[in-house]
């Protein structure tokens, strides 16, 4: 693939997890960085350099996040820092293969994020594909969300490819009027809608991945895939509605970070060339071989065979 510019938008956050005997683990997750994480895994480097834009703190752990995310072939250059502010942090625990989480959110520096939009303009400038979800809106104060959107409205204008996973999270949000209005606007920015259909029923009455994806068209979105866990993905491109299976996994231990490793899977199929369905199938086996690990970030070796050539 000819060379591409990744930039993923959000909210990175310490992760605390059970380890052993009362002791717990440290490490780093977030919607927007887990998608990140797999594109830089996916992709070779000489292909798509993956951007990360957020704003962190002066704290241990914000210098800590972006050690972890240089050492990884992330870039933080664009980052901005706060040092009144610090990173949020989330307590896992874990029933089954499914998650729970307990968060300390409301200092975090991720907030402030677009409370300087001519930063956040240069630093998306020059990016071809840009990636934020619904948790981006979410932290967001009003007057900020707006001017965010604005900014991805005008991305879009200029030609990037602007992505947009809804990923609903009720407890972020004031109301359920405002966070219905929001996702519209979301999706009104983008090119390329990720939402989970699960979250969209819930909040839209969608009675299908069907019935989601045309209500996400009549928004204005040229190509939509709705993800439904084990159930096969609904595809809209060019006015074609495609349903595409995963095969059965085996083994199941996490399912913490499928659907954002899904994205990436599908975003740098598509920025190889691939078509729609080609890259939907690709994004299903990345997620397979993901929930069959523990956690949300898995070693980036792992998926070396999965690279795009």
């Amino acid at each position: 693939m000819s060379a591409k510019a990744f930039v993923s938008v959000g909210e990175c956050m310490a992760e605390l997890q059970l380890a052993e005997e009362g002791l717990y683990s440290l490490g780093f997750g977030g919607d927007t960085l887990n998608t990140a994480w797999y594109v830089r895994a996916l992709a070779g480097s000489a292909d798509v350099n993956v951007e990360y834009f957020t704003a962190v703190g002066g704290d241990q752990f914000s210098a800590d996040l972006l050690a972890f995310l240089k050492e990884h072939e992330i870039g933080t250059q664009h980052v901005k820092t706060i040092p009144a502010r610090n990173i949020g942090l989330y307590l896992i625990s874990l029933v089954g293969a499914e998650r729970h989480f307990t968060y300390w959110r409301d200092t975090s520096a991720a907030r402030c994020l677009a409370d300087d939009l001519d930063h956040l303009r240069n630093s998306l400038s020059r990016a071809d594909v840009i990636y934020f979800s619904g948790i981006t809106l979410a932290i967001l104060e009003p007057g900020h969300r707006e001017g965010f959107l604005t900014v991805m409205q005008d991305m879009k204008a200029q030609g990037a490819k602007v992505v947009f996973d809804s990923n609903a999270r009720r407890r972020l949000w004031p109301s359920e009027e405002v966070m219905k209005e929001s996702m519209i606007e979301g999706y009104k920015a983008a090119t390329l809608a990720m939402p989970t259909f699960d979250d969209d029923r819930a909040l839209f009455g969608d009675t299908s991945p069907e019935d989601c994806a045309r209500r996400v068209a009549s928004y204005g979105v040229a190509e939509i895939v709705v993800k439904d866990g084990a159930n096969p993905c609904c595809i809209m491109a060019e006015g074609t509605l495609t349903k595409v299976a995963p095969d059965k996994v085996e083994g199941i231990v996490d399912t913490t970070g499928a659907g954002d490793s899904f994205n990436a899977g599908y975003m740098v199929g598509r920025m190889a060339g691939i078509s729609p369905v080609e890259a939907a199938g690709l994004a299903h086996r990345v997620a397979g071989r993901v929930i069959r690990g523990r956690g949300a970030l898995l070693d980036m070796e792992l998926f070396s065979d999965f690279i795009m050539k």
